[in-house]
């Protein structure tokens, strides 16, 4: 007040006239003495220049180059793609600047061009480029469709499509000019109003689910052949050329899975991102390392400024005031976004550890988010106490309150103010503490490769295809088993000679026997169509067959007929039909009559104990099975039960005397003892 002091001095020296004069005299010293008390009450520090804004410093950046591509993004958008950005600007033929800047809820991009338009001085078209996505675009002084670009951008193209094929489809647009830019951006948003395009990369996630299912393919195909082939063929053993050809159709189904999956699902990235270089990677944090080592207050220049100069002031005075505190120590804000995006991938304790390591000095680490207002605190090398740092801040404090929340500033500067209360207020420690080492952000280019597709969920998925191939069989051999039990109800046709030696039981219950007994009978008597036809084998099948019916194929089905008697007329009316087909009916299987015709005989163990052996005629899977494994026969010799032992079943050549026991001799021995029995000659 130096200045005021010598005004008024001089002026009570001056003796006035008259009362008019002297009070006209006194205000115009006291106007001059105005600019003397404002001068002498700004702080200090006000008198240096103004902190450069956002926009000016935007401009600057467009000044050198019409391209500007953040170093905040190289996970995403490395530094490296501006001549990309920039080769694509030229297409529009008009002056083209461009700023690719992290997204920013905050930010008014229509608002933000308009003042780095204004500062850089120069007409053109200034596009907005946040995160990924085309977000904003203005003509200034020049004629251009940018509202029309931005829109089919933003509706034509998957979410996915990364920024340099976005921007490329926005510089297609500006070249067609205002009126098909107009009716492309009207048809773009009729088109994809309720439905987006399909993404145009896949995760993580899908390409395990590509790897699962081509692991079920490749075994689950193969396998299916196999097991439904052996189904259907059941027992079609004289067509050695069908065996070999399903094994090989099964390996060849194997061979084009394994070398066509790759080629359907040929995608390798997970985003349009290219790896960044190592230089990119470290470039925001040798940045902000190099402000602080200035300032221990680091505000972004390209995100809005969200303390006001009172605030910056005031925060600067706390820190100060703390590191002359017992204990205290130096305090380093950053006022700096942390995205997905970034080189520490949103971590903002992998943020803070890069800092101190590139600062090289001990202190409390500060990282502030300006988008989203989270305060997050790091102490490297003072005698704090990290435990309270870690467990005792508040969240009102670190993630803000719903005040915090509807301001745009997001009460940084307030908060920051009760922050450094808190430092002051935290229990000091004998020696330094310091935070542990993070954990490694993940590589980026380890982070947009997708794994390989025999990987992750290939291996779970072998075996889910092998079980799934397990289960369609069986569910194919159930509905197959319940269809031919319909048909045969409705319609009774015999089966297929081939089959009976997988489809016939060793242990077969009465409702089969008479069923069984009842379609083969009719189903032989329906081919005696012809007089003509009643003579030779054939005939005299049938004829012993009906002898032991007496003579009505319905009796078969109706209770009083034993069980040997009905396999004999299976036995009797099979040999028919295979002699009428001109298939060997001379001798039927001796290990169970049910297989049918056979072909040749065989030495035979027929008891499961000791090594007792017969002569038997044998179909092919049991002649297979007494070569490979003689101890099989027993388990497959038809038991009958024995009516003198209740449930007591016994091999049907040991059970009676009756005819079914000539069956080891031959079909005409066993039509000789039926007609034997029932007194015909």
């Amino acid at each position: 007040m130096r200045a005021v002091r010598t005004n008024h001095a001089w002026a009570a020296r001056i003796r006035p006239r008259n009362n008019g004069r002297t009070r006209a005299l006194r205000l115009l010293l006291a106007l001059c003495a105005l600019p003397a008390v404002f001068a002498t009450a700004t702080p200090a520090h006000a008198a240096d220049p103004a902190p450069v804004t956002r926009a000016a410093y935007l401009a600057d950046r467009l000044r050198e180059n019409p391209v500007h591509v953040t170093d905040q993004l190289p996970r995403e958008v490395p530094r490296s793609t501006a001549p990309d950005f920039a080769r694509l600007a030229k297409k529009t033929g008009l002056p083209t600047y461009v700023l690719v800047l992290p997204m920013q809820s905050s930010t008014d991009g229509k608002q933000l061009l308009g003042a780095v338009h204004d500062r850089l001085g120069r007409d053109g078209l200034y596009v907005l480029i946040e995160g990924t996505d085309v977000a904003e675009a203005t003509a200034y002084g020049v004629r251009a469709p940018a509202d029309a670009a931005v829109t089919v951008t933003q509706y034509e193209l998957a979410y996915d499509a990364g920024p340099l094929l976005s921007f490329e489809r926005f510089v297609d647009v500006i070249a067609q000019g205002e009126e098909k830019a107009a009716s492309r951006a009207e048809a773009a948003r009729e088109k994809y109003r309720d439905e987006e395009p399909a993404e145009m990369y896949i995760g993580p996630s899908d390409r395990q689910n590509q790897s699962f299912l081509t692991g079920i393919l490749l075994t689950g195909v193969p396998l299916s052949i196999l097991l439904l082939s052996a189904f259907a063929r059941r027992g079609r053993t004289g067509k050695p050329a069908l065996r070999l050809l399903v094994p090989g159709a099964a390996l060849l189904s194997a061979a084009v899975i394994a070398l066509t999956a790759p080629v359907v699902f040929d995608e390798t990235k997970s985003s349009a991102a290219r790896p960044p270089t190592p230089a990119e990677m470290s470039a925001r944090v040798e940045r902000v390392a190099a402000g602080l080592k200035q300032d221990p207050v680091y505000a972004d220049p390209e995100s809005p400024r969200v303390l006001d100069a009172r605030q910056l002031d005031r925060l600067h005075e706390r820190i100060r005031e703390f590191r002359r505190s017992d204990g205290g120590g130096p305090v380093y804000v950053s006022l700096v976004p942390q995205t997905p995006e970034s080189e520490s991938a949103g971590d903002a304790e992998l943020f803070a550890a890069a800092v101190h390591a590139k600062v090289g000095g001990e202190g409390v680490y500060v990282v502030a988010d300006p988008d989203d207002g989270t305060i997050d605190v790091y102490n490297h090398g003072l005698r704090l106490d990290s435990t309270h740092l870690l467990l005792d801040l508040p969240d009102s404090l670190t993630l803000g309150d719903s005040r915090a929340d509807e301001a745009d500033d997001h009460l940084l500067g307030e908060r920051l103010d009760r922050l450094m209360t808190f430092l002051d207020e935290t229990p000091r420690t004998d020696r330094p503490q310091s935070e542990p080492a993070p954990a490694a952000a993940p590589r980026a280019a380890d982070e947009n490769t997708l794994p390989a597709l025999y990987s992750t969920d290939f291996w779970p998925g072998l075996l889910v295809g092998a079980f799934a191939a397990l289960l369609l069989s069986g569910l194919v051999a159930g509905a197959t088993w319940i269809v031919r039990s319909l048909l045969r109800r409705r319609s009774p046709v015999p089966e297929p000679f081939d089959s009976l030696p997988f489809t016939a039981p060793t242990e077969p219950s009465t409702s089969y026997l008479r069923h069984t007994a009842f379609t083969e009978l009719t189903a032989l008597i329906a081919v005696f169509t012809d007089p003509d036809d009643r003579d030779g084998r054939a005939w005299d099948h049938l004829d012993a067959a009906l002898l032991l019916v007496d003579g009505d194929p319905g009796r078969a089905r109706q209770p009083g007929v034993d069980p040997a008697t009905l396999v004999a007329v299976i036995v009797l009316a099979r040999a028919g039909r295979a002699a009428l087909t001109g298939r060997a009916a001379n001798l039927c299987c001796g290990v169970n009559p049910l297989h049918g015709p056979a072909e040749h005989r065989h030495h035979v163990r027929v008891s499961a104990e000791g090594n007792r052996r017969r002569l038997l005629p044998v179909c092919a899977p049991c002649r297979d099975t007494a070569v490979a494994e003689p101890g099989g026969i027993p388990g497959r010799l038809l038991k009958l039960p024995d009516p003198a032992l209740g449930n007591t079943r016994l091999p049907y050549y040991d059970m009676t005397d009756g005819p079914l026991t000539a069956v080891p001799d031959g079909i005409g021995r066993l039509v000789d003892k039926v007609r034997e029995t029932a007194g015909v000659h």
